[in-house]
């Protein structure tokens, strides 16, 4: 498979300089697909008689609720958009999204229903330990699945898997060259959830990356999904090792338990979290002193003032003006993933008489000639790896609100 695979990386690259890329229907001779922008003309109406069947997986209830909801609500206004703008390839779309509960066996048993249900793509999983696992159906289906936030390796090892995300090796990267960058320490420690495939791929990159940049990391302390309530003794040997600095390659639920055991036994290091982080200040009845100065990776800020961001604000807070704690970066990944679906549906001409595994061929080579203006970057591409052409950056909460740091 990984032989195929960097046969296709060579193929989707040739294919790439000979192909332009896809555009948004029904709008003519535009080489990028314009995710902040919908033509409501033909709303209501369309070319064609059936619908093609988008699943999503993700955790709806349970600690990761944050993802999967911000997920569901970002796929449904992109779902909605599209519909109004007369469908993909002149087809309704129809979305149904299955709670995981981030549990990878509860996430096959949603695959299976959705495939009942009749799913021909998948948008999702959410989380990275379901999505692994999702991925090995997927593949014995031939099933395109395009992931909006699993960042593990293994979520995108079939040939018809792709990610929106960034990468863990490329996060784990990212973070220790900008503590080297802006001189924020020299010893570091890392807090990471040891039966995670997320958080340990994270993990391992930033050390090995670290090791590189002369940053010393003095303590590593893991933790389980079975034991993520109490974090003392973990706390306790980090400040005793002299970290200046803890980075948090974890979800924002355990993540704001450390920050207030750490409070309480007087240690307040600098904290740089993962993307995992984003979602943190939705929480109910968070302590915005407690994540004053946290910094983590995302590829989507709310606050930025460029156009597709400020539109993709609007959009997100009239269709759901009681639910803004969801506006983050899982949201708008979820947003780009409909829409490198439907720019690639488009590209390869997708009709609703295809099976699934001849949408799955038609599909994994159309996402490789597409570009996307997205609201999680502009000019997104995707090789044959699955792996898109983004950058994560890094961001800062001050007086309750992220900016770039």
């Amino acid at each position: 498979m990984k032989l195929r695979k960097i046969l296709a990386v060579v193929l989707s690259l040739l294919m790439v300089l000979s192909f332009a890329a896809c555009t948004k229907a029904p709008v003519e001779d535009e080489s990028n697909v314009d995710a902040s922008n919908v033509d409501s003309e033909n709303a209501g109406s369309f070319a064609k008689e059936g619908v093609i069947k988008i699943g999503c997986i993700g955790p709806l209830t349970g600690d990761a609720a944050q993802y999967g909801v911000a997920v569901k609500l970002g796929a449904e206004l992109a779902v909605a958009e599209i519909n109004a703008a007369g469908g993909i390839n002149g087809y309704k779309v129809e979305f149904q999204m299955q709670d995981d509960v981030n549990d990878a066996e509860k996430a096959v048993t949603a695959y299976n229903t959705l495939k009942d249900w009749g799913m021909q793509m998948l948008m999702g999983t959410v989380t990275s330990t379901p999505c692994a696992a999702v991925s090995v159906e997927t593949e014995a289906d031939n099933m395109l699945l395009v992931t909006p936030s699993g960042s593990a390796t293994d979520c995108i090892d079939p040939d018809t898997a792709f990610r929106v995300c960034f990468s863990d090796p490329a996060q784990g990267t990212v973070a220790a060259d900008y503590i080297k960058d802006n001189s924020l320490a020299t010893k570091v420690a890392v807090i990471y959830n040891s039966s995670d495939s997320y958080s340990t791929g994270i993990k391992d990159t930033f050390v090995a990356q670290a090791a590189k940049n002369n940053i010393e990391v003095v303590a590593q302390e893991a933790f389980t999904n079975d034991t993520a309530t109490d974090f003392s003794a973990q706390v306790t040997n980090i400040k005793a090792s002299g970290a200046e600095l803890v980075f948090l390659p974890i979800y924002y639920t355990p993540a704001s338990l450390i920050l207030k055991q750490a409070n309480d036994m007087g240690y307040n290091p600098v904290y740089l979290g993962s993307d995992g982080m984003d979602g943190i200040l939705g929480m109910e009845n968070i302590d915005t002193t407690l994540v004053e100065g946290l910094m983590y990776l995302t590829p989507f800020m709310e606050t930025a003032t460029d156009d597709v961001t400020v539109n993709f604000v609007t959009k997100f807070k009239a269709a759901n003006p009681t639910q803004t704690q969801y506006m983050n970066q899982f949201c708008a990944d979820a947003y780009d993933a409909i829409y490198a679906i439907k720019a690639a549906a488009e590209k390869a001409n997708i009709s609703v008489d295809m099976d699934v595994a001849s949408i799955g061929d038609a599909m994994k080579v159309a996402m490789t000639e597409i570009t996307l203006d997205g609201v999680t970057g502009a000019n997104i591409t995707w090789d044959a790896t699955g792996e898109p052409t983004k950058t994560p950056k890094v961001v800062k909460i001050t007086n309750g609100t992220v900016s770039e740091a």
